[in-house]
């Protein structure tokens, strides 16, 4: 959290103050305090958050890059089965490049730039959040070297966690796994096809032929995992103990089916989300979470948007949509706590005021509602529409739904029981022994000899030190339940950072930091008229 000084306002020497004046005086000049302590910069967490995208680059690293304990890594990525695999990301604080968490990473990246493109680019972000896109896309379209072949992972998890080296010295194995017609992956298609489509929405004015591109391999993805369908962890064994698909490949299908809908506004991909909306279970599943695996409230959504905007191509088919609505509200309202019923109807909430669904990387899925609320917010304000919920009593607001985005988001910040930020790099206080590699070892451009497999654990793994080098803008696990958090290098379900935990937030920070603009222009207009008076 950002705290700035306590202004003291001025007392003229000359002038006598009564005892109740003294006290109002003094009750402004703590309330000044109070809020200048409790200030959020969102401005600053957006940055932070699209610089750390650049910390978990793969492959060759640009002239441009600002995170400078970097170097370039991975750069035979695929030689050995003969293909280019090199850039992308990495996933946590590992070096495995996993494909469906990439995937959602970016299209989450992708869905804040365009419902939020103007206040991005209102906060002088737009070109590093096109950057930290297209490294991903730019990976994607080499990984599908044929209609029906997707590379689905460079690396493997049991080689790669058993050492702790930088990137830049790895000395694990980089097999590479496939997906094909006969060791399908429906989900990771389908996930890949949904970050293309996305991506081709964002590039669509500044690069209509790179826009052209992601289209036409995402339509070419989802027709392959649609014609061959299967979980993609049923083909590659390797990925089961850190990705397993357990939520199946029908949610990513019917989200791969929207955002193509969305994409190209052809009626087909609509009407197949429409049609399979009960046997994927689109309409079925009551959702409390949204994550990497559980895409059904970020399709639901989507669905709900079509109507909320009276889009004329949805009306026909607005029964269905309509269900879709309808569990799209049961999220929000869950979030919210406004289901009633049992406990399970309504997501859990820490004492101190966190969404809370399970015990490891718990801030992911804080991430992910804070996004879906802030969208939805929006939806619902442009429509002019209100969310009821099942307790009854009055509507939800647009703004009430925003103000527990902002509640999370805040709460991530510092603005929590122990005002400690878990953005790194963000604030006073921040975890400083983060999970990840290549921020715990002395960065290569400093020390460039080589850090050995089981060196890295004896040498810097275990050290009670901080990292030496920053992972800004990384949000990590976060805390439990009880919003305890433990800031040590071992306790990976809570200093572990991944992509897709900061991703959710770049849409969220960019919208809350053009509000809270406009409102402090609002307030020293205010200001600027009573002086005039």
């Amino acid at each position: 959290m950002s705290r700035g000084r306590a202004r003291r306002p001025p007392v003229p020497g000359s002038v006598v103050i009564r005892a109740g004046a003294l006290l109002l005086l003094l009750l402004a000049s703590a309330s000044s305090s109070s809020e200048e302590e409790a200030a959020v910069d969102y401005g600053a967490a957006l940055s932070k958050s699209l610089l750390y995208f650049e910390a978990q680059r793969s492959g060759r690293l640009p002239h441009n890059q600002r995170v400078p304990w970097r170097g370039h890594s991975g750069l035979t990525d695929g030689l050995q089965q003969g293909v280019d695999l090199v850039g992308g990301y990495y996933d946590a604080g590992d070096h495995v490049k996993f494909g469906l968490p990439m995937a959602f990473t970016v299209t989450m990246l992708a869905w804040g730039a365009i419902d939020f493109a103007d206040d991005v680019a209102a906060a002088g972000e737009w070109g590093h959040t096109l950057e930290a896109i297209k490294w991903g896309t730019d990976y994607f379209v080499k990984a599908h070297t044929e209609p029906f072949v997707y590379w689905a992972e460079v690396g493997d998890g049991d080689t790669d966690h058993y050492c702790w080296q930088r990137p830049e010295d790895m000395t694990t194995s980089r097999q590479a796994y496939r997906i094909d017609k006969d060791n399908p992956g429906s989900d990771l298609a389908g996930e890949t096809a949904a970050a293309l489509a996305a991506a081709s929405i964002v590039f669509r004015r500044s690069n209509p032929h790179y826009s052209h591109l992601l289209l036409h391999h995402a339509q070419q993805l989802f027709e392959f995992g649609d014609r061959y369908r299967g979980t993609y962890d049923s083909s590659i064994a390797e990925v089961r103990s850190y990705y397993a698909s357990v939520s199946g490949y029908q949610d990513e299908l019917l989200w791969a089916a929207l955002w193509l809908h969305r994409a190209t506004a052809r009626d087909d991909y609509l009407r197949y989300a429409v049609d399979k909306a009960d046997s994927f279970g689109g309409v079925g599943w009551a959702m409390t979470e949204f994550s990497w695996d559980v895409k059904y409230a970020g399709v639901q959504v989507l669905a709900a948007k079509l109507l909320l905007e009276g889009d004329p191509g949805a009306l026909k088919h607005g029964a269905v949509l309509e269900q879709y609505k309808a569990k799209a509200e049961h999220y929000l309202c869950a979030c919210l706590g406004r289901n009633g019923g049992n406990g399970s109807d309504n997501v859990e909430r820490s004492p101190g005021g966190m969404l809370y669904v399970r015990q490891w990387n718990n801030l992911q899925y804080v991430s992910s509602a804070a996004f879906l609320l802030t969208a939805y917010s929006r939806y619902l304000s442009d429509s002019d529409r209100l969310l009821r919920c099942p307790t009854g009593g009055a509507p939800a607001a647009p703004s009430d739904l925003l103000a527990l985005a902002r509640s999370q988001a805040d709460y991530i910040l510092g603005r929590n029981p122990l005002r400690l930020s878990y953005m790194v790099g963000y604030g006073r206080r921040y975890p400083v022994r983060v999970h990840h590699r290549g921020a715990s070892i002395v960065a290569h451009k400093a020390n460039s000899r080589f850090i050995g497999c089981m060196q890295g654990f004896d040498d810097w793994f275990g050290r009670g030190r901080p990292n030496p080098n920053m992972l800004a803008g990384a949000i990590v696990g976060g805390p439990n339940c009880r919003d305890e958090f433990r800031d040590d290098r071992g306790n990976y379900m809570q200093t572990e950072a991944c992509t897709y935990n900061t991703a959710p937030m770049v849409g969220v920070f960019a919208r809350l930091h053009r509000l809270a603009t406009e409102e402090g222009d609002r307030r020293r207009g205010t200001a600027d008229e009573a002086e005039c008076r």
